[in-house]
């Protein structure tokens, strides 16, 4: 299968709707070897995200964490 896609002036490109079927992914990775470019899909960027991410904390309870401790840091205590 080839189709054929414009760039816009801002190096943008609608990937057509028949290649996204494929991709199967709204990631991608584009994979560069001499003139020959690759696009593959990513399945998954929370596996690679995992070690950064944590149980979910309510904004509430991360905002009167934060504020705590900007009392404590003023107050000297």
């Amino acid at each position: 299968m080839r189709i054929s896609a414009k760039i816009t002036k801002k190096g943008q490109v609608t990937i057509p709707k028949e290649i996204r079927k494929i991709l199967k992914s709204d990631v991608i990775e584009f994979a560069v070897d001499k003139a020959t470019v690759t696009i593959k899909p990513v399945n998954s960027m929370a596996g690679s995200l995992s070690d950064y991410g944590k149980k979910y904390v309510p904004l509430k309870d991360v905002r009167d964490t934060v504020w705590d401790e900007a009392l404590r840091d003023k107050v000297g205590k």
